[in-house]
Parts: structure tokens; sequence; C-alpha cells
């Protein structure tokens, strides 16, 4: 009796260290579930993902805050002014202003345009054209500065040099004040006529003084001259007009130096209504017209066509 107790004494022992040893394992088995659960470990990298993602959504968004662009609105030529303003583009965007370019193809809607507000520049013009339209207008509209001039050209039309020229031939000039008179004196410089002492800039037709081959001076609109070469012996075409026409400098009869009255008084500027030359959006517009990256891209570009004045 007493043997068969103790066989079950042991027997129990045996089952007790069993079932330990069970609970051993599978206490290793839950630990290792709990260290290597795949769930703790992609909760933590997603919660990271997560916070990285907010972050750069934020850093965005207080980016495109801060850099939010104020517009400036520009009239200008098609050629090469509006050219060399996409041109600036860049740099104006980096001084947190956002270019928009309104192109014309005459010029007084333009000034027109700037005066009424419409724009907040423009560029196409010299300065005395706008002195005279400031005149002719009552406008008050001043410049900002001088960017660059474009030499004036004389182009062939059904004559190809100017020892060719026949008496009474016909010789285009632009119809404007301003640029008739730069014409003019172009014409002078070659011989072809004398105008009277002193008239310089304010020269026209009436101030003629001498025409040894009876020059048929017919004066057009500016924008008309590239189109009307072939129905004239010659004309002398303003440089942006030329440009738009594909005419180059370099092919043209006779150009004006650039050390002329006319080369150095006819920059063409950045105009502003009066008031606003000193604005910080007017400064920026200046600045990056007359930036390095402009100046080469003008001397690459026109060949001598456009020449910067900085």
């Amino acid at each position: 009796m007493k043997k068969r107790v103790l066989g079950a004494a042991i027997l129990a022992a045996a089952l007790a260290a069993g079932a330990l040893t069970a609970c051993s394992g599978s206490g290793k088995e839950t630990t290792a579930d709990t260290t290597a659960a795949p769930t703790t470990a992609e909760d933590t990298t997603a919660a990271g993902a997560e916070a990285e993602t907010t972050a750069a959504e934020t850093e965005a968004a207080e980016t495109t805050a801060a850099g939010e662009m104020k517009k400036i609105i520009v009239g200008a030529s098609p050629a090469p002014h509006a050219e060399i303003l996409n041109a600036a583009k860049e740099v104006l965007a980096s001084k947190g202003y956002e270019l928009d370019i309104v192109e014309y193809t005459d010029y007084v809607l333009p000034n027109n345009a700037l005066d009424s507000g419409d724009l907040d520049a423009n560029y196409f013009q010299h300065k005395p054209y706008l002195d005279s339209f400031n005149e002719q207008n009552g406008t008050k509209l001043v410049s900002a500065g001088a960017i660059h001039y474009e030499p004036f050209g004389i182009y062939a039309g059904k004559t190809s040099s100017l020892d060719e020229l026949k008496d009474k031939a016909t010789v285009l000039v632009p119809n404007d004040v301003s640029n008739e008179a730069r014409a003019l004196l172009l014409l002078e410089a070659q011989g072809l006529i004398k105008l009277k002492e002193g008239v310089g800039l304010e020269a026209t037709r009436n101030d003629i003084v001498e025409n040894p081959k009876n020059l048929d001076i017919v004066e057009l609109e500016a924008a008309q001259l590239p189109r009307s070469l072939p129905d004239c012996d010659i004309a002398v075409i303003n440089g942006n007009y030329a440009i738009e026409a594909g005419l180059k400098v370099s092919d043209a009869l006779a150009a004006e130096d650039s050390e002329s009255l006319a080369a150095t008084t006819y920059g063409n500027i950045v105009a502003v209504r009066e008031g606003d030359e000193t604005t910080d959006a007017t400064k920026a517009l200046v600045e990056a017209l007359t930036s390095p990256e402009v100046k080469q891209f003008m001397e690459e570009k026109y060949e001598g066509a456009v020449v910067p004045l900085f």
C-alpha cells in the first residue's frame, strides 16, 4: 500500500515537472511573439512616417506662404522688349515678383494703359518719345531707368546701296516727331540731306535745307516700315520693328554710331506713373532688367541690334 502511494507521488511529481516545462515553453513562445511582434514595429514606423509627412506638409505650406509672389504687369512691344522681359522673369521671381507681360504693336496704347492704371509699367520707348507723348496728351509718365538702345538702320528696298540711290528715290521714315528726327539725323550722317543748323532732335522734313538727290521723304507709322520696304527705295527703321521683321543691323546699309547724339539720347526706358519711380516693385523690375543675366541675353541674342546701357 505504501509502495502504491509512493509510486503515485513520484508520478504526480513527474507530471507536475512536465506541466512546469510546458508552461515554460509556452512562456518562451509568448515572449518571442511579443518581442518579434511586427505590429509594434509597423506601428512605430507608420507613426514616424506620419510625423515626417505632417512636418513636410507644414514646411511646404510655410514656404508657399512666405514665397507668395506679387504681380507686376508690364506693357511691351513684342521684340525685343517682351523678349528681354521674359529673360528677366527668373531674376524678378527671385525678388518675389511674378511678371505679367502684355504685348502691344503700337506706340500709343501702352502709354494710355499705363496712365489709366491697367499697367504697372511699360518698356518700349525712349525718353524723347515719352516727353512728346506727355506734352501732347497731358499725361504724367516718367522714366524709372534706361535699359538699352537700338541702333536705327537704313535698310534696302528697291535700291541695294546708298550709292545707287537715284534722283527722287523714295525714302521712308517714322512719322512720330522724335523718331523722325532720329531718322533724318541718320540720313544726314550719310550725306544724303542737310538739316537746319542746330535743329537736332526736333528735326522734321521742313528742316531739310539741302536735298541733292531730291529724295522723296515719306512719313509712315513706324510699325508699317518693314512691310513697306518692297514699295520704297530705302527705309529708316526703328530697331525693335527691324528685329520683329527679321532684319539684322549687320545687314543695314548704314546704322547709328554708338557715340552719336541719337544713340546716347534714345535709350529705351522703363516708364511708370509719376510717383512710382521708387516703389519696391519698380526698383525690382529695373534691377532685374539690368542684371548680368539679362545683359548676357541681349548681347548673345541680338548681335549688336540691342545694346545694353548698363
